[in-house]
């Protein structure tokens, strides 16, 4: 999109590119997202920019009544399987925070000068930029959902000092911490008084366009290995639950089906959210616990493109009407996803029994952690598993958010008994790969880029048996 293209989306206030770009108006100081219910203002006066951290380190204070920084990201940036969309989804997962930009530049084989030029140049703002954006996010979070004191909160949304939080958060929403916990909407407040890290922190998990949880819980619940995971609830109300291993500590989440949903007065279909809770042991972890949901509920995707895509085809045009916003779901930890794919349901809850790490504080039928790579290599050792878990454990096989996709493939393929559906599944569901075509017949060359959605589609039409 030119300038001009950008400047009607904001004028007919079109949330189908809330997280794509971000305006900004010289006149105020003040940026928002193209759907902002205020006022639009002249053109003369409104900056673009590719990031909320572009516009934060122009000077622009987030706008108050569209909350711009709590959008979706960028969709380009998730399906992406160049260098900066690689390093855009380490940075959401907190590796700037917990390793720094040399850490970040070692895991994506740069130098730290070429990650910063390659990302400043394309999104207008470096890892360190982008990581403070986040943090800032965090804490607006933290702060307005729990009661957590505000030394804990600068900590847990990782910043180093409480100074740097007071400062950030100032630079960012011109107000201290105590106004915008004060400024916090009606159900924030509410959630605030319940809200502490034993009971969870309430969160909308927000999503751009129509969304179909149907298939999605459908699939988890198919899926469902006991003792790390459970769904319960009829379909149209279910709860997914799960344990997670995170880089500080333990969590829990659950996340309900029946979405949220928001409108404007345009017409167009900004999205909406999935209400989640997250229990955690440590608070440094909740960005990281935010980014795996997101990618295991597939929230950042674009349905506006998939659906015109795949809508245009005579075979898939009657199913994309019929299921608008059809996702293709990811993994909440990619190396459990890999072990599940060669074993199986059955054969992943032996090793959750035999292998997995038991909860201090069990919930209910959530007991376990899903045992590590280095702990299943060293118990079974023989075959496929024994090879696949050794891979990934060495990290001759690498599944993190800044994997190389090809490099991961390539990687799949020599361990030994590891057959090429299985990698296909992998790639799709670890990996986040949006173009994925099994072995079988040819797919249609029509339907790349989303080939992984258009097989969803078939599936969630019957047409297709899950694998």
């Amino acid at each position: 999109m030119d300038e001009d293209n950008r400047y009607e989306a904001v004028r007919s206030r079109d949330g189908r590119f809330d997280g794509a770009f971000f305006f900004a108006v010289g006149t105020t100081g003040i940026y928002c997202r193209p759907s902002c219910p205020a006022v639009t203002p002249k053109r003369r006066n409104v900056r673009f920019f590719p990031t909320a951290a572009a516009a934060q380190g122009a000077g622009f204070r987030a706008c108050r009544r569209c909350r711009p920084d709590a959008v979706p990201g960028s969709a380009e940036w998730n399906v992406r399987a160049d260098v900066v969309g690689r390093a855009v989804r380490l940075i959401a997962d907190g590796v700037v925070d917990r390793e720094g930009v040399a850490g970040l530049a070692a895991r994506l084989g740069y130098s730290t000068r070429q990650v910063q030029r390659q990302l400043t140049g394309e999104l207008g703002a470096g890892p360190v930029a982008l990581a403070r954006a986040q943090r800032a996010h965090t804490a607006r979070v933290l702060l307005q959902t729990t009661g957590l004191p505000v030394t804990e909160i600068a900590f847990a949304a990782g910043f180093a000092s409480v100074r740097q939080f007071n400062d950030t958060v100032r630079a960012v929403y011109a107000a201290t911490p105590s106004e915008l916990r004060a400024a916090a909407p009606r159900g924030g407040r509410a959630a605030r008084r319940t809200a502490t890290p034993t009971a969870g922190i309430p969160l909308r998990l927000a999503h751009r366009g129509p969304y179909r949880p149907g298939p999605v819980f459908d699939l988890l619940e198919r899926e469902a290995v006991e003792g790390v995971e459970d769904v319960t609830g009829t379909p149209g109300a279910r709860t997914y639950r799960r344990t997670l291993r995170l880089p500080y500590g333990t969590g829990i989440t659950a996340v309900d089906e029946h979405p949220g949903t928001a409108h404007t007065g345009s017409g167009a279909h900004p999205g909406g959210w999935l209400d989640a809770r997250i229990h955690l042991t440590d608070l440094r972890d909740l960005t990281t616990a935010v980014q795996r949901l997101r990618r295991l509920f597939d929230l950042d995707a674009d349905p506006y493109a998939v659906d015109e895509r795949l809508g245009a085809d005579t075979r898939l045009a009657p199913l994309v009407a019929a299921r608008p916003g059809l996702r293709s779901p990811g993994t909440a930890d990619p190396d459990e996803l890999a072990v599940r794919a060669l074993v199986g349901r059955d054969g992943a809850a032996r090793l959750v029994q035999r292998y997995g790490k038991t909860l201090d504080a069990p919930c209910g039928t959530l007991t376990h952690l899903f045992p590590e790579p280095a702990a299943l290599a060293g118990a079974e050792p023989e075959g496929t598993l024994g090879a696949l878990t050794t891979a990934l454990a060495d990290g001759t096989v690498r599944l993190d958010p800044g994997a190389d996709r090809e490099d991961a493939a390539d990687a799949l393929r020599t361990v030994p008994g590891l057959d090429a559906r299985t990698i296909a599944g992998i790639r799709t569901r670890a990996l986040g790969d949006p173009d994925v075509a099994p072995p079988g017949p040819a797919l249609p060359e029509s339907w790349r880029p989303w080939r992984s959605y258009a097989l969803n589609h078939l599936r969630a039409a019957g047409e297709l048996e899950y694998s």
